[in-house]
């Protein structure tokens, strides 16, 4: 079965399952009663830019957010979850000393006019020092020095950031670089580096908590954090800023108010001044015109999925961990809500509770506004020979169906 197909069947049972959740009772497009939509003709003037929340990862706002883009010293938030990660599994610690190599210091030091954290060359720096010259100062050097110190020179350490994206499903971004140096072929999406950034906030808060200094002293150099949006009383607590001729100016941020936390992402615009206002106005826009909406409760079943030769035919599906599901929504708004199970079927048995499954995929209008995953909310095991036998003959009779369908 193709997964075109595969994903229209597991799209079946959302359909009314969803439409029941939120106010119609048949499979059909869901809607939200109200009036206009909020965000209705909301411009910005970055090239590239994304607003999403932080828990529920919603989409509040997008523009070109899947065009590879030139990153700057965005990049360096893959550079500090790579870290991040070493340390989690214990490969590295926060006391650890690494060496400040010519290398660093030529490339990423004083000599190299640029974001440098001023380490002296054949220095040696602990982790946790070099980690917040490279975040709250954007130091090159110190970026180098993670890179040489955990995989030997920056073209392994890369290989490091490769790795780790795809792990964390960021598919079309690609690092060259620990600095985000320009590199023809080092690119990413601001739709990533969002995803990116949610997954460094929820999974490091320790570490987290550099993203929102306001300076660093090291070697009795103090040094300011260039991020704007930490001064201007919004509650922002990161993240972090990048320009390059190549990239234009850019910045990922978070902001966090009435216990509602989201991320803004833009990139390429002309000056320090527009990065700041066009953030600033994404966070205000979302902050002002959205609120949380509640598609399923804990533990609630979202939808289900078809077995092949279990003693079922079907298995229930909810969300990951059991948790609720919650989309942010445009206050007063009256888009239109439609929501997809998206798997790769029939699930093959036996299927045990808690087992991933898919996706649960949710658009406002034209645009994506959510993804979560689903699991399995039962165990299926297998059926009799007979179950099997009919379900191996479905499979048959509708892979004849689809190949006809494909030749017209």
């Amino acid at each position: 079965m193709n997964l075109l197909t595969r994903r229209a069947i597991g799209a079946l049972a959302a359909f009314s399952v969803l439409g029941a959740a939120i106010g119609g009772a048949h499979a059909a497009p869901a809607t939200i009663a109200g009036g206009k939509a909020k965000d209705e003709g909301f411009q910005t003037a970055a090239p590239t830019a994304i607003l999403i929340e932080a828990e529920s990862g919603t989409v509040l706002f997008e523009k070109n957010a899947d065009t590879l883009v030139a990153p700057a010293s965005l990049a360096k938030l893959m550079t500090a979850e790579t870290v991040f990660n070493e340390i989690k599994e214990g490969n590295i610690s926060l006391d650890e000393e690494f060496i400040v190599s010519e290398n660093a210091w030529r490339r990423g030091g004083a000599p190299s006019g640029g974001s440098t954290m001023f380490a002296p060359i054949h220095s040696r720096a602990k982790v946790s020092d070099l980690l917040q010259g490279a975040i709250i100062q954007s130091g090159n050097d110190a970026c180098i020095a993670l890179a040489e110190g955990i995989a030997g020179n920056e073209d392994s350490f890369a290989r490091l950031m490769n790795g780790r994206a795809r792990e964390l499903g960021l598919t079309e971004s690609n690092f060259t670089n620990s600095t985000g140096l320009p590199d023809p072929e080092q690119r990413v999406t601001v739709r990533e580096l969002a995803k990116l950034a949610r997954h460094i906030i929820h999974t490091y808060p320790e570490l987290y908590k550099w993203y929102g200094e306001r300076e660093f002293t090291w070697n009795k150099i103090r040094q300011l954090n260039r991020n704007p949006l930490l001064t201007m009383n919004i509650g922002a607590d990161g993240m972090k800023t990048g320009f390059t001729k190549e990239a234009g100016y850019g910045l990922v941020g978070s902001a966090v108010q009435n216990d509602l936390r989201l991320i803004v992402v833009v990139n390429g615009l002309k000056s320090a001044n527009e990065r700041a206002d066009e953030a600033r106005r994404l966070l205000n826009f979302g902050f002002n015109g959205f609120e949380s909406r509640l598609l399923f409760a804990e533990g609630q079943r979202v939808g289900e999925a078809r077995v092949f030769g279990g003693e079922h035919r079907y298995v229930a599906l909810e969300s990951q961990d059991k948790k609720p599901i919650r989309l942010m929504i445009p206050k007063n708004s009256t888009e239109r809500i439609l929501a997809r199970v998206v798997y790769r079927g029939p699930v093959q048995v036996p299927v045990s509770e808690g087992q991933p499954i898919g996706t649960l995929k949710v658009w406002r209008g034209d645009n994506v506004a959510l993804e979560t995953p689903l699991q399995a909310a039962e165990s299926v095991e297998g059926g009799s020979l007979h179950r099997r036998a009919m379900d191996a003959l479905a499979e048959l009779v509708g892979g004849w169906f689809r190949a006809g369908l494909e030749k017209l």
